[in-house]
């Protein structure tokens, strides 16, 4: 058993994650950001959870380019294809469960 202290995590560089577990084929990653990260698209679902800070997710749809304010609490769901860019606002410890071997 284990107790993982969130806002006590801080990387050596942004985005820098600790994994936490892998199960089946997804992975369980805590990470630290203070910088933006890069446009991607997943190719399988993420689960996206602000634990500590806030992030803004710039989304791209058919519709064009949007951007939604999450807050600590606040849970973003990426489907497959659903491109996207976390842009936190100051600094943000995000828990991330996805395929492993995602981006």
């Amino acid at each position: 058993m284990q107790v993982i202290r969130a806002r006590d995590f801080i990387g050596k560089s942004a985005w820098d994650a600790l994994s936490i577990e892998r199960i089946e084929d997804a992975t369980v990653r805590l990470h630290w950001t203070d910088k933006p990260y890069r446009w991607h698209v997943n190719d399988g679902p993420e689960v996206f959870a602000v634990l500590d800070g806030r992030v803004d997710m710039h989304i791209r749809n058919a519709g064009g380019e949007e951007v939604l304010h999450l807050d600590t609490g606040d849970i973003f769901l990426a489907g497959p294809g659903d491109e996207h860019v976390a842009h936190p606002l100051g600094e943000a410890r995000i828990l991330v469960i996805e395929r492993a071997g995602s981006e």
